[in-house]
């Protein structure tokens, strides 16, 4: 869902960051990370999975993970004064639904959220590398 958001509500919306080098970060991370996946389900499907696909989807993420999320928090961060002064998706009051939603504390709201998420999925992946590779090492070891 984050890169439907970044893509859409962020990159596309706001013409003014799609030239930040913010978004080529997560982009390059997005697109490595997606090869790397994909290399990874299809081998599987062919029940001939290389033991190089299989470190590289639990073991790169160390990187592009990091290097992705900093490239979306920066990307929206960029994207906060133009999203201000423009009021982008913003609904204010009065309105006939007495409703109003600020996009630009909703960015923020966005950004916030990182914070608890993101090292929840960083040492989840962590683990999964752990039980993964650890039990392909014991495998090695017994044959």
């Amino acid at each position: 869902m984050s890169r439907v958001f970044l893509t859409w509500a962020v990159t596309h919306s706001v013409k003014e960051v799609q030239t930040e080098d913010s978004v080529l970060l997560f982009v390059v991370a997005w697109t490595i990370t997606e090869i790397i996946r994909y290399s990874f389900y299809t081998f599987s499907l062919l029940n001939h999975l290389p033991y190089l696909i299989k470190w590289a989807r639990y073991t790169l993420f160390i990187v592009l993970y990091p290097m992705g999320v900093s490239g979306e928090l920066l990307t929206i961060y960029a994207a906060l004064p133009f999203v201000r002064q423009s009021g982008l998706y913003s609904i204010s009051l009065p309105n006939k639904y007495n409703f109003s939603f600020d996009y630009y504390t909703f960015l923020i709201l966005i950004m916030i959220s990182y914070i608890p998420i993101f090292p929840q999925l960083y040492f989840h992946m962590l683990h999964q590398r752990r039980k993964v590779l650890s039990h392909i090492e014991e495998h090695k070891k017994s044959e």
